[in-house]
């Protein structure tokens, strides 16, 4: 008997993973990354650690452009910020229903708890995701079974039904004092799994859909870099620290312009779109703003492959800056 297990490495799902791997079945693991996930914290793959904690196989499949187009215009809509959690959770089966055809599994299970998370864990919820991805009846949620109705696998009797959970809502106590009967101890925390549901960040996600029609992954990951700013048209991003600037060397296009204040602690900043005079001035002085530059006039070089140009500019003041901050 073989199954499929969605992994994030997170506590719910590597319980889960425990609960079918102690009736005898055999566990293959799928994680699904994504530039919007918190799980791995501190460059750990909770997952991998997981699987290999467990000796199961792993594999990771990648939320690519596809999951992009989904964002921009998801069928249930979205949560607090920009997440859209139940079409992410069909997209995510819908995926994983192929590969455990692939690999011969018989069911998938999740870690999923009833009535933990808000938009995509209530029971009306479930039954939708079930239905999109048609897989209704056939996902078991080990730590929650014995509140939902029985699935394919429990009536067939591949899994025994009684030895599953009966986990409902948003406290975590009985998966911690379970982990700690299991001497599960390392898992990351469980707040905060998704960086669309950050108001600043799901700002970010609105401003870049409402001004660019074909969103990249690139343009997502330059999201995650520095400090954002709009003007009409005009896209700026200023780095905070060493670090940002040297990403945002890298990973500019090749028709952005680079500004900095020279011979002095100074950020990079990135301007995107038309160049026009308007905003390059506005680029400089903010640039100037957020360098190490004292007094009214700062000069500040700019260009497209290195700052070769010049113009001197006031730096702009805190109260200008807050309104075009995104």
């Amino acid at each position: 008997m073989k199954a499929l297990a969605l992994l994030s490495g997170g506590l719910d799902s590597t319980l889960a993973v425990k609960l079918i791997l102690e009736q005898g079945i055999d566990v293959i693991a799928i994680k699904f990354s994504s530039p919007f996930c918190l799980c791995d914290q501190g460059g750990k793959c909770y997952a991998l650690e997981s699987a290999r904690k467990f000796n199961i196989p792993l594999k990771t499949m990648h939320k690519g452009e596809d999951y992009l187009k989904i964002l921009r215009r998801p069928k249930f809509g979205y949560g607090s910020g920009m997440n859209p959690c139940i079409d992410c959770r069909i997209f995510m089966l819908k995926k994983a229903k192929k590969y455990a055809k692939e690999i011969g599994a018989r069911f998938i299970f999740t870690g999923e708890v009833l009535g933990e998370r808000p938009m995509s864990q209530h029971y009306k919820a479930l039954k939708i995701i079930e239905r999109e991805t048609g897989l209704e009846g056939k996902i078991v949620r080990p730590l929650s079974a014995k509140l939902l109705p029985e699935t394919e696998a429990e009536k067939r009797g591949w899994v025994d039904r009684n030895q599953l959970l009966d986990i409902r809502g948003r406290s975590r106590k009985p998966q911690i004092a379970m982990a700690k009967k299991l001497e599960i101890t390392d898992y990351p925390c469980p707040s905060g799994g998704c960086l669309l549901t950050y108001k600043e960040f799901a700002n970010k996600v609105k401003d870049l859909f409402k001004h660019k029609k074909r969103v990249t992954l690139k343009d997502v990951e330059l999201l995650k870099v520095g400090r954002h700013f709009r003007l009409d048209e005009n896209k700026l991003i200023v780095g905070r620290n060493k670090a940002e600037n040297e990403t945002l060397l890298r990973m500019k296009n090749k028709t952005d312009y680079l500004f900095e204040v020279p011979d002095c602690g100074s950020p990079i900043t990135i301007l995107q779109d038309k160049k026009l005079k308007k905003a390059i001035e506005f680029a400089a002085r903010l640039t100037a703003a957020y360098s190490d530059a004292e007094g009214d006039k700062v000069l500040v070089k700019y260009g497209k492959l290195k700052p070769s140009r010049k113009i001197t500019v006031t730096p702009m003041s805190e109260q200008e800056i807050s309104k075009f901050r995104i």
